[in-house]
């Protein structure tokens, strides 16, 4: 009896291990960058300490009114350390010609005053190398427009969401808040 209490106590060490390890290798690479419509850069490691909702996002989308939702949860969290970092892309033929005029027409239509990278690709082969990771790491690629990504303080992947989860649903608040409530380890 003892030696099977030992292989079993054993094997779910093993199994912890291996789940921590596995946790541990999700943090997106500090070094991964965003190239902003203002000309800016921005590095994932930027946001350190801050949970990060990133939206492959879509002006002519059906989904585009999730705009106002994503610029209420910004501004309903900025202070506890949310910040929404828009992806606009071309993937699914629903973007404006340029990242400039994608963020002028969601500032009118939307109010909507979110960072935005510039116009990306976030599928396939040619994918930003973000989007990329995220594939590789979590099997996760965006299906269509509006896809969300919640990483935590430490760059970890929290949760991932499909287009119809509205940013404002129950499901994504709990994800946000609990998000914002737990320390950053790195």
């Amino acid at each position: 009896m003892t030696a099977m209490m030992t292989r079993l106590a054993a094997a779910i060490l093993s199994l912890c291990l291996c789940v921590t390890m596995a946790q541990a290798e999700m943090a997106a690479p500090a070094d991964l960058q965003f190239d902003l419509v203002e000309g800016e850069k921005v590095r994932l490691a930027d946001y350190r300490g801050k949970v990060v909702l990133v939206v492959n996002t879509a002006s002519k989308c059906g989904y585009a009114p999730q705009f106002t939702q994503l610029q209420d949860l910004a501004e309903r969290y900025a202070e506890k350390g949310l910040v929404v970092l828009t992806v606009p892309s071309n993937d699914f033929k629903q973007e404006l010609s340029s990242a400039e005029e994608a963020k002028r027409y969601c500032a009118m239509t939307f109010g909507a005053d979110l960072p935005m990278a510039r116009i990306t690709k976030v599928t396939g082969a040619q994918a930003h190398p973000f989007y990329s990771w995220l594939r590789e790491s979590r099997g996760f690629e965006p299906s269509w427009n509006f896809n969300k990504v919640l990483l935590d303080r430490d760059g970890n992947v929290a949760a991932t969401y499909r287009a119809p989860t509205k940013p404002l649903s129950d499901a994504m608040e709990r994800a946000i808040e609990a998000a914002l409530a737990a320390p950053a380890h790195g």
